[in-house]
């Protein structure tokens, strides 16, 4: 069996009963990056052997994984933050094992989407998750898909092109409504709404720091 376990976006103490069990019973873990899941069981008093699974490897490993899997190991997997496969590694893993009929599980837990759309004060009944834009190619392809949503979309960003994007979203969806949070569930969780320009003005005079999610207002 393959078991996605989600970790915490911040607060360490959000890590549920179930994904404590499993990260102390399962025979191997693949992990983003050891030294940040090393942190996260150290804290939990839990030794386990892991292995690098990211984005660089995953094509290499699958098959190596898989074969683990068809010998009868009970396999977990973690991101450095979040669920597995969402804006992270774990599709391709988890696509091979429904290929060779391998048992995959996903414990319910910490994605950062969900408390961004949630104290949004933007409609919840219907969304549209992005995940993280193109850097360059496909990037003004993709803000016109976005324009013809009538949905609430949510967009992740890192600190370093925050301002890019938002003044992207100016330019190509007009003056929205958004709400941008970071931190989540961390010790300055912030979230900021208005309009682009006026989220523009806020972090030009505040500099970006941490993990963004951007949700922007249907027309």
């Amino acid at each position: 069996m393959l078991s996605l376990i989600p970790t915490p976006i911040g607060n360490l103490e959000d890590i549920t009963l179930r994904a404590i069990n499993l990260l102390r019973s399962v025979d191997l873990l693949l992990v983003e990056d050891t030294r940040v899941t090393g942190k996260l069981l150290h804290h939990l008093q839990i030794e386990k052997r892991m292995t690098p699974f990211h984005a660089h490897n995953e094509h290499q490993k699958v098959s190596v994984i898989i074969e683990e899997l068809l010998a009868g190991k009970h396999i977990g997997m973690v991101t450095d933050a979040g669920t597995p496969g969402i804006s992270d590694p774990g599709f391709l893993l988890v696509r091979e094992c429904v290929v060779n009929d391998i048992t995959v599980e996903c414990l319910p837990g910490a994605t950062a989407f969900v408390p961004a759309l949630a104290v949004s004060g933007l409609p919840t009944d219907e969304f549209f998750f992005v995940g993280f834009l193109p850097r360059k190619k496909g990037r003004k392809t993709k803000f016109e898909q976005i324009e013809k949503i009538n949905a609430t979309v949510i967009i992740y960003e890192s600190p370093y092109r925050l301002l890019k994007t938002l003044t992207d979203i100016q330019i190509y969806l007009g003056k929205r409504q958004l709400s941008v949070s970071r931190e989540l569930s961390k010790k300055f969780e912030e979230t900021v709404r208005g309009t682009p320009a006026q989220l523009i003005t806020h972090f030009t005079e505040n500099p970006p720091k941490g993990e963004f999610v951007i949700c922007i207002g249907a027309v």
